[in-house]
């Protein structure tokens, strides 16, 4: 320490001797005394002396406290004392009201004395140690004094954390602690740790910080809270700027979403507080490090894409279009939107819909051009509206075709009742105001940033410069105010007019050569270049020689040679005539070494202090730099190379042409397979809904199929066998009892037939032993009377004979049509008996009572067999399943319809059995009851009472649980 008693000896107005003294003999008890009031007294008095007699506090206690800190960590009310005593003697908070002569001095002292106490790293260990205590008298002095080490030698203590085990964890706990003093200073503590170590911010984001400090600005009130949301808004920039992995990590873990209401700022009538005001600027920044251009393209797009889709965007735009919003929020804001949607097409798609609430409605974009041209607006609001309109224009063709058509003669208004975007461009262009022409002409250039379409369609421009004279081209009006210079009186810087229409002019002619060839149709504009950049003029004048070097570069790299007088070789022999081509080259460098060209270069945002800087566009930055050195080797080029050059172009124009081609055919073929995709992804959504109806379909007849068989288990195999052959029968028209009366017929007619037969054999017997009794007569008298009785008797019996003979004729008639009616009757019941074979069901039955008839006819049968094989129809088939199928769903409603009334009837049993149970037990209960007052009265009761009463008791001490009862029953 002897630098610091150098220090101490070289100051003019130091302590009395006796106060060093005292210092002294505290820093003896400190360190000798046994007792620990002794010692806490003695380090509160240090502590009581350290802010006024820094200097020689910290030289003498410094160890002593640090072994404080090492040896009584049980009694914290002398560690709160050391720790204070330290932050005194380290921090420079206290020093606000010295002279400035010393406060260099006190800086330097805070410094030293933070190096002599991180030499020993087991110092800031052994603080980290101290933070774990939850008392706030340790806890929150050890705070402050970390922080104090921070700010005093940031990157060594950090450095000192990061190597301490579960150094960075014990850190984060403060932001948990219920005490908000101690939170608030965590916060501030953590803004110090983070600062500018990338590590260390990386471990903090992942102890899910980003969680804790938004629920903090959450609870706070969001932008109206007070100064503890702008810390924690600070150390959000601090974990997020320029920190890809923790931007990430914000984004993964949908924290963007939770950004959204912090910009709900309600009416305009609520207030402006400067700490709101604060508050919302440090939001806008936050979100603007999501989406800053220096960012990876992947991770701005991802952050842009998650923060339309929140509804950010949107309420973003919401602030934009308010009234009553502060200047600077407004400016920042705007700046914010840009960034938000500058590359991205979907969010410049919604921007281009946005409308001002005004009436009538005019689009945003519109609204913030009129404010960009205003000369009476702020110069950083013009600056955010231009910066607005690049970022809507950014690689975005469809946004910068908009803007160029509304400078087309089809598309302008002729009523002259809304303006348009074109047109506030083009009078921002030819106004008197040279900022209002810079920020216009940069403005136009980027509606042509690589977009040779566009920068054809401009070239139909046409404006009417004063009545009776002929409309002129945009690209002729432009050159016209160029060669005009300073001849007519703008307000502003005299180069920026000319500036601006030189890079808007070498942007539209850039790899342009339709928009050369005009430029050089007009026969003024090449004399007026080369007079300008041959004239040697002062150094502000330089700048435009070194554009309109560019510009004529420009023309000579990018022609077709389509104007004779004009073609490449003849303008480099002009250059070389008269102006030289180191001359030339000298002048287009000009360009790139002027000062403010590299500020340009660093940031797309145009920003600048004044507009006296506002100069260059950090676009054609990068346009100059891609042209400067091919057109320097365009100049020293002769004529052999560029027509070797010229045919190396046209063919990679053959091969860019092929490339575009089969790029055209792929996405042909992308778009088809997408759509084919698509188309089978249908098909797949719609196999499944089929499938699944199909299994359901399934399901349902196995119901049915397991209902059915159930009912046939239930119904029976005879009634069953019996219902289907009864059923079967009437199917076919033909009962069982007219079968069974046509065979008692048959039989019957049979008999009689036999009967008759019986009787005509008799006849025939009788007839021939009359004629053989006949021819042996012995008397002639006898024989005659026999003669004639017999010829009599064979009259009679001759017409018996007939007689019997026509009965058994219509006999016969009648037997052969009964046989009829019974073969139709046997082919019903053979086609009846078929049916039933199939199902399996009656074919026995019907077998077994038509054997005796089938035995008879089985010739008929066998002819008829054929015959029925060939009329076998599925129709029938499918016709007796249906109608069984539907007999047996009608016998199953029938059986469902029983079971519900059967169930309802066992409900209401069930309920009737439970009112009888209960007024049982009422009626026991009241018989119980009477039967005690009868013993109070002295009457006596009989034994079976007694044993029934006692029965009764007993059943109602096992009636105390009605759930068992009521399971019981």
């Amino acid at each position: 320490m002897n630098f610091l008693r150098g220090v101490m000896g070289g100051q003019s107005a130091g302590p009395q001797h006796t106060e060093a003294e005292t210092i002294q003999k505290l820093c003896d008890r400190v360190a000798s005394s046994t007792l620990l009031d002794d010692r806490r007294n003695a380090v509160r008095a240090l502590k009581s002396l350290s802010k006024k007699y820094r200097l020689e506090v910290g030289i003498q206690a410094m160890e002593h406290l640090i072994h404080v800190l090492q040896t009584d960590r049980s009694d914290s009310e002398i560690i709160g004392y050391a720790l204070d005593t330290l932050y005194n003697i380290i921090s420079n908070d206290e020093e606000e009201e010295v002279e400035e002569n010393s406060t260099r001095q006190s800086e330097d002292l805070g410094s030293q004395f933070t190096e002599i106490f991180i030499k020993q790293q087991e110092n800031v260990t052994l603080l980290l140690s101290l933070l774990e205590e939850f008392d706030f008298h340790v806890r929150w002095p050890g705070v402050k004094l970390l922080t104090s080490l921070l700010k005093q030698l940031g990157p060594q203590v950090q450095q000192i954390i990061l190597v301490s085990p579960m150094g960075v964890s014990r850190l984060m706990d403060l932001l948990a602690d219920s005490r908000e003093v101690i939170r608030n200073d965590g916060v501030l503590l953590l803004q110090a740790l983070t600062r500018s170590n990338g590590a260390i911010q990386k471990i903090v984001a992942f102890e899910n910080a980003f969680e804790r400090l938004l629920d903090i600005i959450s609870e706070e009130g969001n932008s109206d809270g007070g100064i503890v949301v702008e810390d924690c808004l600070i150390l959000l920039q601090n974990l997020l700027k320029n920190n890809n992995s923790n931007q990430n990590f914000f984004k993964e873990g949908s924290y963007i979403q939770r950004m959204k209401p912090w910009f709900e700022v309600g009416d305009e009538n609520s207030g402006w507080s400067a700490q709101k005001v604060t508050n919302l600027h440090l939001m806008l920044q936050l979100v603007r490090v999501l989406v800053s251009p220096t960012n990876p393209p992947g991770a701005t797009s991802s952050c842009q894409k998650a923060m339309f889709q929140c509804g950010l965007l949107q309420q973003l735009c919401t602030i934009l279009m308010a009234t009553g919003v502060p200047a600077d929020i407004l400016t920042e804001t705007i700046n914010t939107v840009s960034e938000v949607i500058r590359g991205y097409q979907v969010n410049q798609d919604y921007f281009a819909s946005v409308n001002a609430p005004s009436n009538p409605p005019r689009p945003a974009i519109v609204v913030l051009l009129m404010s960009m041209v205003n000369e009476r607006q702020p110069f950083v609001l013009r600056c955010a509206v231009l910066y607005c309109f690049q970022c809507f224009l950014y690689k975005n063709q469809k946004g910068q075709g908009e803007i160029v058509s509304t400078l087309l003669p089809s598309t302008i208004d002729a009523t002259g009742n809304s303006v348009s975007a074109g047109q506030l461009l083009c009078g921002g262009l030819f106004s008197t105001d040279s900022l209002s022409n810079w920020c216009a002409a940069v403005a136009l250039a980027h509606a042509l940033q690589e977009n040779a379409t566009q920068k054809e369609q401009l070239l139909r421009v046409q404006l009417a410069t004063s009545i009776g004279n002929p409309p002129v081209s945009l690209l002729q009006q432009c050159t016209n105010i160029l060669s005009q210079g300073d001849k007519i009186d703008r307000r502003g810087s005299k180069i920026q007019t000319r500036v601006g229409l030189l890079m808007l002019l070498c942007t539209w002619l850039s790899n342009c050569p339709i928009a050369v060839t005009h430029f050089l149709h007009n026969s003024a504009n090449v004399p007026f270049l080369t007079a300008q950049i041959a004239e040697n003029l002062g150094e502000e004048e330089q700048l435009v020689q070194g554009l309109c070097a560019l510009l004529l570069g420009i023309s000579i790299y990018f022609n077709d040679n389509s104007l004779e007088s004009y073609k490449k070789e003849k303008l480099k022999q002009l250059i070389e005539k008269r102006i030289g081509k180191e001359n030339f080259i000298e002048k287009l460098g000009f360009i790139s070494k002027h000062e403010l060209y590299s500020r340009a270069s660093q940031k797309p945002q145009p920003n600048f202090p004044s507009p006296e800087y506002m100069i260059f566009d950090h676009e054609f930055t990068k346009l100059v730099k891609e042209l400067e050195g091919v057109i320097t080797k365009a100049i020293y080029k002769s004529s052999e190379e560029d027509k070797k050059e010229e045919e190396v172009k046209k063919t990679l124009e053959q091969h860019d042409n092929i490339v575009t081609h089969y790029k055209n055919m792929i996405r042909e073929q992308d778009l088809q397979l997408e759509e084919l995709k698509q188309q089978v992804s249908t098909l797949k959504c719609q196999n499944e809904q089929l499938q699944t109806a199909v299994t359901q379909q399934v399901s349902q007849i196995q119901q049915h199929k397991d209902q059915y068989n159930l009912l046939k288990i239930q119904l029976g195999k005879d009634n069953q066998h019996q219902g289907s052959y009864s059923e079967g029968a009437q199917m076919n028209g033909v009962q069982p009892e007219e079968i069974g009366r046509l065979r008692e017929e048959i039989e019957e007619l049979k008999n009689n037939q036999e009967l008759l037969q019986s009787k005509l054999t008799e006849k025939d017997s009788v007839i021939e032993n009359l004629k053989s009794s006949q021819t042996s007569g012995t008397n002639e008298q006898s024989s005659a009377i026999v003669s004639a009785r017999d010829s009599e008797q064979v009259a009679e019996l001759k017409q018996e004979l007939a007689t019997l003979k026509s009965q058994l004729n219509s006999q016969s008639v009648e037997i052969t049509k009964l046989q009829t009616e019974k073969q139709e009757l046997l082919q019903k019941t053979e086609v009846f008996a078929k049916s039933v074979e199939v199902q399996g069901e009656t074919q026995t039955v019907i077998a077994t009572k038509t054997t005796d008839v089938e035995g008879r006819l089985s010739a008929l049968l066998q002819e008829t067999k054929e015959l029925k094989n060939e009329i076998k129809a599925l129709s029938e088939e499918r016709t007796a399943i249906k109608e069984q199928l539907d007999s047996s769903n009608s016998t199953i409603a029938i059986l469902q319809t029983e079971k519900d009334k059967l169930e309802l009837e066992i409900t209401d049993s069930k309920k009737e059995q439970d009112d009888l149970l209960v007024l049982l037990a009422d009626q026991d209960q009241k018989i119980l009851s009477l039967k005690n007052k009868l013993k109070d009265l002295g009457h006596p009761v009989e034994e079976e009472d007694e044993l029934e009463s006692g029965d009764q008791e007993d059943e109602d001490d096992e009636s105390e649980d009605p759930g068992k009862d009521l399971d019981h029953i």
